[in-house]
């Protein structure tokens, strides 16, 4: 407690940490689907104790001037008080604000969803998918728990048929047929914290993550696309390293995918 740094350095001379998992080890990972029955797709993730859920509404809106012929997506991540002291209540904190700008980012570079699927009608009529994602324990490596809750909900959301009258041109939704979004990418992140400058970390915990001297994320695809590297500030990370940590996501992308389908699968089989 006096000294944590040198504490977790102890550890990381024996390429261990503290908690007992190897340097590129990620912490259990548990997913449940469909835990919120008003949202129109939900999933709650855990990471270690980092713990986020995620609930989508869809709302009919009218497309933009720019995209008439296309939905959008709004992604928004709230790190209320209750899931850490380091969070004041409020308006959202420049954590919270950055992590809903990355989510934004990453869903837009990955092309997860086309966002000309949402469009009913060019011009008049299009889907809105308001994604909250909302942090309820957290203990380090919130983005990484906010792609996987986000991208499983998102292979949740069943959206009702909507159908234009040809007489009024007014919207009816039919809420008995509803069908699924169609996913072109799986996005899924890993996170990593420099430690000395030198010592590369999977997952950080947030202890973890307050004593190193650099946070990296990186996003890939199935296809080992990479969709996006959020690197805020801190110590400079070498080429090698860079590729290392590209290597270690690649893989991790595989394990979550498998594990979403994993999940999705037993759902439909229970229903």
């Amino acid at each position: 407690t006096a000294e944590p740094l040198e504490y977790h350095r102890s550890f990381l001379k024996e390429n261990c940490r503290p908690d007992g998992r190897e340097l590129s080890e990620f912490r259990t990972t548990t997913l449940n689907i469909g835990s919120i029955s008003t949202a129109d797709g939900s999933a709650l993730v855990k990471v270690g104790n980092t713990t986020v859920i995620c609930g989508i509404k869809a709302e009919l809106a009218n497309p933009t001037v720019e995209a008439p012929g296309k939905g959008y997506i709004v992604p928004n991540v709230d790190l209320p008080p209750l899931c850490s002291s380091r969070f004041r209540p409020g308006p959202p904190g420049e954590q919270a604000q950055a992590a809903s700008q990355f989510i934004a980012d990453v869903i837009e570079s990955s092309e997860v969803i086309q966002t000309e699927d949402l469009c009913i009608e060019r011009g008049k009529l299009c889907w809105v998918l308001y994604c909250d994602l909302m942090c309820l324990d957290y203990d380090g490596n919130v983005l990484d728990a906010c792609i996987i809750a986000l991208l499983a909900a998102l292979k949740n959301t069943q959206l009702p048929e909507v159908t234009i009258n040809t007489e009024t041109r007014a919207p009816e939704v039919n809420l008995e047929e509803r069908r699924g979004l169609h996913i072109h990418k799986h996005p899924v992140g890993a996170s990593f914290c420099v430690f000395d400058d030198s010592i590369l970390i999977v997952d950080p915990t947030a202890e973890e993550e307050s004593l190193s001297t650099a946070p990296l994320t990186v996003v890939t695809d199935e296809e080992d696309r990479l969709c996006a590297v959020h690197k805020p500030g801190g110590t400079s990370l070498s080429g090698e390293k860079l590729q290392e940590c590209i290597s270690r996501a690649t893989v991790r992308q595989r394990e979550i995918q498998k594990l979403i389908d994993k999940v999705l699968h037993s759902v439909k089989t229970a229903e």
